[in-house]
């Protein structure tokens, strides 16, 4: 009796988890189809992102050919520009000397690109060197101007070193002359000849103002001399005096970056030059005093000298001091071959 009662519950429990099993296996089978589309709606956002994604790059791609089209046209008329005659338009010479440094590419580069928005000049870059480096060469042939690439070294024994202050000596005095000689022998037309430093910072409207300059006109120079600026000091259109913390008494107390000289000035005085003895702070006005100048023959520009457009600026020297720690710590530092 108890025998048959245990058989009964067991066929009545086998029979309730049959029971159970058949009313699950429906909701079993809804999770399973649930999962299946949510994957599949996944899948179906993943592909919509993805076809989206191309029709944006075939966009940009497109773009970017728009782009580059535009930019070989204003190429086109940038050779146009600085190639033309432009008659009766005065030729701009503009005299960089350069030296070899880690920044000495940056440098030019970033004038290289100031130059281009400017039609009809002439840069002339004079390394001091005993000969015309590669990487100079190849920033002029890159920026695409009209220019001139000469040499001259500065001897030894009157060279800045490394750790003199800038101002212990003049730099720059034999590349400059080299420029002035190189220009005395093939200017042709009218012009003026202006002397840009390659790390300082040019606003481009300074050209135009120094183009129709009669003998010499002058403008204040920005964060130069320990000061704000430098400049002319300006009454009724004339020059009376200057701005300036170093020996204000100088008969042209300016800046190299301050001033441009007409072209045929240049030209009338054959053997003015820049000297190496004229002491700290007169190469300018050694220069100017050379070429027969007075105060009253300067010509204040930028509103009447009081807008500065051009900043003595100067590059930061670069530190190497991790390279030697990296091969130290690495066995291997920055590859020699790649030019900076």
């Amino acid at each position: 009796m108890i025998q048959r009662k245990l058989i009964n519950l067991y066929i009545a429990g086998t029979a309730l988890a049959f029971l159970w099993i058949f009313i699950n296996f429906g909701l079993w089978c809804d999770d399973s189809r649930d999962s299946l589309e949510l994957e599949q709606k996944k899948v179906q956002i993943l592909q919509q992102k993805t076809e989206s994604q191309k029709s944006q790059i075939e966009v940009l791609k497109r773009h970017k050919d728009e782009l580059s089209a535009e930019l070989k046209k204003l190429e086109r008329r940038l050779d146009t520009l600085q190639g033309e005659d432009n008659s009766g338009v005065p030729r701009i010479y503009i005299i960089t000397p350069t030296h070899n440094r880690l920044e000495q590419k940056a440098d030019l580069t970033r004038l290289s690109y100031t130059l281009r928005l400017v039609p009809n000049i002439h840069w002339i870059v004079v390394e001091d060197a005993d000969h015309k480096s590669d990487l100079v060469k190849n920033v002029l042939a890159n920026s695409k101007l009209s220019c001139s690439h000469l040499f001259a070294s500065t001897p030894p024994n009157v060279k800045l070193k490394e750790t003199d202050p800038n101002w212990l000596k003049p730099r720059g005095v034999l590349q400059r002359n080299e420029a002035l000689r190189w220009i005395r022998l093939n200017a042709k037309n009218s012009g003026v000849v202006y002397l840009a430093d390659d790390d300082n910072t040019y606003d481009i409207r300074l050209f135009e103002e120094m183009r129709y300059t009669q003998k010499v006109s002058v403008w204040p120079v920005g964060l130069v001399g320990y000061l704000r600026y430098e400049s002319p000091k300006v009454r009724n259109k004339k020059v009376v005096g200057w701005h300036t913390y170093w020996k204000p008494q100088r008969k042209f107390a300016m800046d190299m970056a301050g001033f441009a000289v007409n072209l045929e000035l240049i030209r009338s005085h054959p053997k003015a030059a820049f000297r190496m003895s004229a002491g700290r702070g007169n190469q300018e006005s050694d220069l100017l005093t050379q070429l027969g100048l007075e105060m009253s023959d300067l010509e204040p520009r930028a509103d009447d000298c009081t807008k500065v457009l051009v900043w003595h600026t100067r590059t930061e020297k670069s530190s190497l001091k991790n390279e030697e720690k990296m091969l130290k710590l690495y066995n291997y530092n920055s590859d020699p071959n790649i030019e900076v």
